[in-house]
Order: C-alpha cells, then structure tokens, then sequence
C-alpha cells in the first residue's frame, strides 16, 4: 500500500472543519485514504495553530514542524512571494510534504519535487480562512 506524507498549511485561527474539508478533498483527488497518511508536517511557525493541532490530535498523528530556512531550501512547483513574505519560506505544504516524505524514507534531503501527487490545493472555508493541502508519495520514486 502506498505511504503518503502530508503537507499543511492555513491562515492564523483557521478552524479545524476547514482543515478537515480541505484535508479530505486533497486526499480524495488522488484516491488516498488517511490510513495511507505515513507523516504530517508543517512550519514552525504554526506549531500552536489550534486548528492544525486539533486535526492531527483527532487523527492521531504527530506532526513535525520545519523552520522558514529548511522549507525555504526544498525546490517546489508553487513558490509564493506572499507566502514568503508572512513566513519567511515561498511554500509551506508543498515543501513540508516533501520534507516529511523525505524524513520518512531517511533521506537527509526533500524528496523531488515530482514526487507530489497533490500540489498546493487551497481551500477556502465559509469564514474566509484558508488552508493548503501538499500530498507526496513516500515509495516507488527514483533520487
């Protein structure tokens, strides 16, 4: 069974209903199931974000956090200057994914960026939050 790892990322106080449509709207796209969900990450900066907290506690996660430099590093098909601008980083969940898929498979480096089955898909919730969803396989890709 293919091993996925998640990327997220959201405005400041985006509720978790938001997080969870964006989450099972991602993984659907892509015909993955949350079993199948091997890592989750995001960027420090989030790392008190209650929404985010309150997917990964209901799904039983751990989530790992990556600073702006780390994530700012991984080659990714989205760049963002505004992005860039509010978290020092031009991706969040397109490199947090790939950097978690990486930690995964024991590499010291991000997965290609190839290696994304869902790039930066982005909902907005009834409350004008938004939330970025990245998936990226874990297996059956070549360095």
């Amino acid at each position: 069974m293919m091993q996925v790892a998640v990327g997220l990322g959201c405005d400041r106080g985006t509720p978790l209903a938001t997080l969870q449509r964006a989450l099972s709207e991602a993984l659907a796209q892509v015909g993955v199931g949350q079993s199948q969900v091997a890592a989750v990450a995001s960027i420090t900066l989030k790392a008190d974000e209650p929404g985010l907290l309150a997917l990964a506690r209901e799904l039983g996660w751990s989530l790992a956090f990556y600073t702006p430099e780390v994530l700012a590093a991984v080659a990714v098909p989205n760049p963002s200057e505004t992005v860039r601008k509010y978290t020092g980083s031009p991706s969040v969940s397109e490199a947090a994914a790939l950097m978690a898929g990486a930690a995964l498979a024991g590499l010291a480096q991000a997965l290609p960026m190839q290696a994304l089955l869902v790039e930066k898909y982005k909902c907005r919730g009834t409350d004008g939050r938004n939330a970025t969803v990245s998936i990226a396989r874990c297996d059956s890709f070549s360095l």
